[in-house]
């Protein structure tokens, strides 16, 4: 009987598609990875930045060369983004700064005496007017009931300042001898309630209460050493800081 003849199999000529395709989507994976690491064109960052503030504020762009080539200097600061000031931004702050050194030369000719006595120092910054004052015209040792003296001044402090709408922020301070009695366990108790005394009273003077912070230090923010007694006594000290125009950062700013 005739063997029936074997069909002979083609060959599959599109075999070499498939390792293409893995080898197109390896490509296009590294393709993906280096793009995703790679760093902004400083450049073109600028080159967009100046456009816009351009276009919204209606200034010119830097003439200085954005597209420079090269890498950084070694050590060298980021160049910071300066958005141009508006004629009105300062204007107000121009007259805030008048507003708070008037209030600063009408603060230290009303405590004129005290300053003289070297109790009360009156200092002004960018951040606004410091005013210190010794607990010795204030407290009696470990106490934190106001002198009647000094209610008086404290009282003309508050007049000042009661109908600007500056923020206030009172800090109780303490030397580092320690304190251990029923009503103040610690210094920071005693700063604390000293600090809160002068607030109240401010309260009382008409200052609105949402205009004011306590703050209690106790001995961690002394101005001089603890070692000798006129630095102890420098120490045991409140001030109020009457802030500029920092709103958002009443409660956390750090001490002078």
């Amino acid at each position: 009987m005739a063997r029936r003849p074997r069909r002979e199999e083609h060959e599959n000529h599109d075999r070499w598609l498939v390792s293409y395709a893995d080898f197109i989507t390896l490509l296009f994976a590294f393709f993906v990875v280096m793009y995703a690491i790679s760093s902004v064109n400083e450049g073109k960052y600028r080159v967009l930045s100046d456009s816009l503030v351009s276009a919204f504020k209606n200034v010119q762009p830097s003439s200085a060369d954005p597209l420079r080539k090269g890498p950084p200097q070694a050590g060298a600061a980021p160049r910071p983004i300066i958005l141009p000031t508006s004629p009105e931004r300062d204007g107000k702050l121009e007259e805030q700064a008048r507003k708070m050194q008037g209030m600063a030369g009408n603060l230290k000719q009303s405590l004129g005496s005290f300053i003289d006595q070297g109790k009360v120092r009156v200092t002004q910054s960018k951040r606004g007017i410091a005013i210190e004052i010794s607990d010795s015209i204030l407290f009696d040792p470990a106490r934190a009931e106001l002198h009647p003296p000094s209610v008086t001044m404290l009282r003309a402090v508050a007049e000042m300042v009661k109908n600007s709408d500056n923020l206030i922020q009172i800090e109780g301070h303490t030397d580092h001898t320690p304190i251990r009695s029923a009503q103040f366990p610690s210094n920071w108790e005693l700063s604390s309630a000293r600090a809160a005394s002068v607030v109240r009273l401010f309260a009382e003077s008409g200052v609105a209460p949402q205009r004011m912070v306590v703050i209690g230090y106790s001995d961690q923010r002394p101005v001089e050493s603890n070692d000798k007694t006129d630095g102890r006594a420098r120490n045991r000290r409140v001030t109020l800081n009457i802030l500029a125009d920092n709103r958002d950062e009443v409660a956390v700013l750090q001490s002078r």
